[in-house]
């Protein structure tokens, strides 16, 4: 089971990841990674359409990118944001095949992502509203 910090659940954080990430695909999942700032906990979320399967299917091969996604934070615990996207391929897949699947699709998007230039830093608004207190 993955704790809460290490949890993406808004649709924002699912996009945000999806568009800005590095994206790589194999057998069975698509994986997109996205850099976050290096003193944030890594953040892991799923993505298991209808068409894996009927919904004991699709909670099973949830539960394995789970506990894959768990066992890569030993590994990348600060600094990434990841979505994983099973493919209609994942319900026949064994767990070894998803967990191969996963860490290479992963060591690949991470290495993709230390070649790019690092984000610059979000401007923090200075401004302040009538009553003198800091705008958000």
């Amino acid at each position: 089971m993955l704790a809460t910090r290490n949890r993406l659940r808004t649709p924002t954080d699912f996009s945000t990841t999806v568009r800005s990430g590095v994206r790589n695909g194999r057998r069975n999942v698509v994986l997109y990674t996205a850099a976050l700032a290096a003193d944030e906990p890594s953040r892991i979320g799923f993505i298991v359409s209808k068409s894996v399967g009927n919904a004991v299917v699709r909670n099973l091969v949830k539960r394995r990118l789970r506990e894959v996604g768990a066992l890569s934070l030993q590994t990348h615990a600060n600094g990434f944001a990841i979505v994983v996207r099973a493919l209609p391929a994942a319900a026949g897949a064994s767990w070894e095949q998803l967990r191969s699947d996963y860490d290479s699709a992963l060591e690949s998007t991470v290495k993709r992502l230390g070649s790019r230039p690092p984000k610059a830093a979000s401007p923090v608004s200075t401004e302040t509203t009538q009553e003198g207190t800091p705008r958000a």
